[in-house]
């Protein structure tokens, strides 16, 4: 099996990094092809009849918010947050339509979240509107927790969601079980770079500056069908104006205030098991090798994906699933379906019982 068609897994729980390489899939969406993404009906295409939409009060404004199913007993909600150019139907929908996905999520709550404005139809704000800071968005899901009654939830985030989402997990730590964070950069834009969005910004326009973002060089090159699906979706879908604001919020945020536990007098932490995704070739690949490094390694796994770009829920949407699986099976559910919870109860993370082991027992036994 070649390493160009397989997916690293590091996993930092263990002495040294090892890898573990899995069958190539590359699936965009199930049963249909790069070239029926252009299409916005087929890109956006989702079994929607089981998703509820609401409109949520929170201290910094509404939050629109899609929700499928109801708490199951003490099983936390999954709770997304999408990168910034998107929204939760064009960064989860691959994802979370994958059959293997579905198998997971029909035992529990599973809900969306849509940064201000950035949904599907949304309204445009009215002029001198404040953009909530990425610290306010974070502040906001404590009200989505409370009006659903969840518990605690499971977050995934993507990009400026998974920053979102691990603030959240800092200023709340009781609300979060655990984070799955795909291409989280925890540094602040330096003046330097800050610069050089600006100067991007009067050169090109917000759908291609947001795609440098979301896409590597070599993808925007050569995955042309993939880009070009995108670029139609983030011009047309998502309100301009709207997103220009969160593009702005996101790259004034500060520093994510993490530092590994033992490296600094009172270092702040995610005390929640966390894995964290990147694609091999994925412009926030530094970032989150970064982010590794400031997290405690006795409950953070990284994981790598070969042969993937910068949306590795979008083309590899098995891979993620099936790591996904193992995670939350680590975290104390077992059983393939996830059905019940470890005696251990929440945070019953052992590294004994790390991500890396059970995928190679899986995969041994196969």
């Amino acid at each position: 099996m070649s390493t160009d068609s397989s997916l690293l897994l590091h996993d930092v729980t263990m002495a040294g990094l090892q890898e573990l390489r899995f069958p190539e899939e590359k699936p965009l969406l199930r049963g249909q092809d790069a070239t029926e993404l252009e299409s916005s009906d087929a890109f956006l295409l989702a079994a929607d009849t089981d998703w509820k939409e609401h409109d949520i009060e929170t201290p910094y404004g509404l939050l629109h918010v899609v929700i499928r199913g109801s708490p199951k007993g003490n099983r936390p909600a999954i709770l997304t947050y999408h990168d910034v150019g998107l929204n939760h139907k064009l960064c989860f929908n691959t994802f979370f339509n994958f059959e293997d996905m579905q198998e997971i999520t029909k035992h529990f709550v599973v809900c969306h979240v849509d940064a201000p404005g950035q949904q599907v139809g949304a309204s445009q704000f009215p002029q001198g509107y404040q953009f909530p800071s990425m610290e306010q968005l974070a502040a906001m899901l404590p009200s989505v927790v409370q009006h659903f009654g969840f518990k605690y939830v499971i977050g995934i985030g993507v990009g400026a969601g998974a920053y979102v989402l691990a603030k959240f997990a800092l200023i709340f730590p009781d609300l979060v079980e655990g984070l799955v964070l795909v291409n989280i950069d925890p540094n602040g834009k330096g003046w330097i770079d800050w610069a050089a969005t600006k100067l991007s910004s009067l050169t090109s326009t917000l759908p291609d500056t947001v795609l440098s973002h979301l896409f590597s060089q070599e993808e925007l090159v050569n995955n042309t069908e993939l880009v070009q699906s995108y670029r139609q979706q983030i011009g047309n879908v998502v309100n301009q104006a709207n997103l220009q604001l969160f593009w702005n919020m996101y790259n004034s945020r500060r520093d994510l205030d993490i530092n590994r536990p033992g490296t600094v007098l009172n270092a702040k932490t995610l005390r929640c098991p966390v894995m964290l995704v990147v694609g091999d070739n994925a412009p926030a690949e530094d970032g989150v090798v970064e982010c590794n490094s400031k997290l405690d390694p006795t409950i953070t796994t990284f994981l790598k994906m070969a042969d993937s770009g910068g949306l590795p829920q979008v083309t590899q949407p098995g891979k993620l699933t099936e790591a996904f699986k193992y995670f939350l099976q680590g975290m104390g559910y077992k059983a393939v379906l996830l059905l019940h919870r470890h005696p251990r109860g929440r945070h019953g993370w052992k590294p004994s019982t790390s991500l890396h082991q059970l995928l190679r027992a899986a995969w041994s036994a196969a």
